[in-house]
């Protein structure tokens, strides 16, 4: 009986050191697993800011956004930071946009134009005279560049030369299909703007009151370039929203990411 009480003592003392060894391994382990992320983490960090890492531009989070740049999952991400400084977002358009910047306006508390330019051209695409938040003209330059030009020479085999604007800044309340609202128009700050139509290399015109429920590569690019604006745009709608859109592509730099 003493005999098999002992053994069992020395049973219960080999698992209680088995499971302390069990324990400093796992320790181990984790310390050893720790210090391996944070070599992978330090040598991730100095890939990335290196002068001369080999991490492409578009796909580094500490390069500002370039709207020449092939679209990374990175790509609106940046251009939401750059969208929302004036400094930022007009040092992100030299070169890819004619504007110029003009003092804040302020009608009335309601409506009113912060980060306020004079815009004339985004990429190849001219554009009547029209006064805007710089943020609508970061947007555009991005649609233009990587919707606009890809879809014209995809359906049309030609180049976007022109945009037609209805405007962007408008004092005024919402219009809904019941009618009138409280609520002011995204207008009211110029943080919208609404498009019309499209002038081509070739002499082509397209505008949405004539061609959006026709047929052929027209349809087929309005459809693309409402697609592609849907991306650049945190707000798009089109005639397929309702029929007070008929004629246009409304396009907002802010909002909840309707697109119809």
């Amino acid at each position: 009986m003493r005999h098999a009480k002992r053994q069992q003592m020395a049973q219960d003392a080999a698992k209680t050191q088995r499971k302390k060894t069990e324990r400093s391994w796992a320790l181990i382990n984790g310390l050893a697993a720790f210090c391996v992320l944070g070599v992978l983490v330090f040598g991730g960090y100095q890939a990335i800011m290196h002068p001369e890492t080999p991490l492409p531009p578009a796909w580094n989070p500490t390069q500002p956004l370039r709207i020449s740049d092939p679209v990374t999952p990175l790509t609106n991400w940046k251009l939401n930071r750059a969208a929302a400084t004036e400094t930022q977002c007009l040092s992100t358009l030299q070169g890819h946009a004619a504007l110029r910047a003009l003092a804040p306006l302020k009608d009335s508390d309601r409506c009113f134009i912060s980060d306020r330019v004079d815009l004339r051209r985004v990429g190849h695409a001219r554009l009547a005279p029209l006064e805007t938040r710089c943020a609508i003209a970061l947007r555009m330059a991005m649609w233009e560049q990587h919707s606009l030009q890809p879809a014209a020479q995809a359906f049309l085999s030609t180049q976007v030369t022109s945009i037609a604007h209805i405007g962007s800044y408008n004092c005024r309340a919402m219009r809904t299909s019941a009618g009138g609202s409280t609520r002011m128009s995204t207008h009211a700050t110029a943080d919208a703007i609404d498009i019309s139509g499209f002038d081509f290399e070739d002499g082509t015109q397209i505008r949405l009151i004539a061609d959006w429920n026709g047929a052929g590569a027209k349809v087929a690019f309005l459809r693309a370039v409402r697609d592609g604006a849907c991306k650049w745009f945190a707000l798009t709608l089109s005639p397929d929203y309702n029929r007070l859109h008929a004629d246009h592509f409304h396009l907002q730099s802010r909002g909840w990411g309707l697109c119809r």
